[in-house]
């Protein structure tokens, strides 16, 4: 097993296991996103633009849950999207707390020319895995982030 700890056999194999899908999480991650620099963006600001594209106008509290990042990160993503002219801020007409996050025409034209080549690229980094094998992972990852124990 992968650490040097000297715990139970319980404990070693919990973290030998925390090790290698850490490991395998920042690897999939970087080789599936090393291709966004070719476009001038980051991990978070693809995901906003996928996020925008594929669902459509998110307040920004229910992006950030979306993509999985603080509210304080979300916001300089959204930010720097704005200023590229890829995403706009709408506030509500009923609630000025409530403000909604839109994809511009030119954030969805550039999404729209990535997406294709990223999906294709994340395929045939998955196919390390056969087709039962990523069934069975995306259930045990689903089983392990949801909490639950059966």
């Amino acid at each position: 097993m992968p650490t040097r700890y000297q715990g139970s056999s319980r404990e070693r194999r919990a973290l030998a296991a925390f090790i290698n899908l850490q490991r395998a999480a920042n690897t999939v991650q970087s080789l599936g996103m090393k291709h966004l620099d070719q476009h001038g963006l980051t991990p978070s600001q693809f995901a906003v633009l996928e996020a925008l594209y594929h669902v459509g106008p998110l307040c920004l509290s229910e992006l950030a849950q979306k993509i999985l990042r603080t509210s304080g990160n979300l916001t300089m993503v959204v930010d720097n999207l704005e200023k590229s002219g890829y995403v706009k801020r709408v506030p509500s007409s009923e609630d000025r707390r409530y403000i909604r996050a839109e994809i511009t025409d030119a954030g969805r034209k550039l999404i729209a020319s990535i997406f294709p080549h990223h999906a294709a690229h994340i395929t045939e980094l998955m196919s390390r895995l056969t087709a039962d094998e990523q069934d069975r992972l995306r259930e045990l990852c689903r089983k392990l982030g949801t909490g639950e124990n059966s």
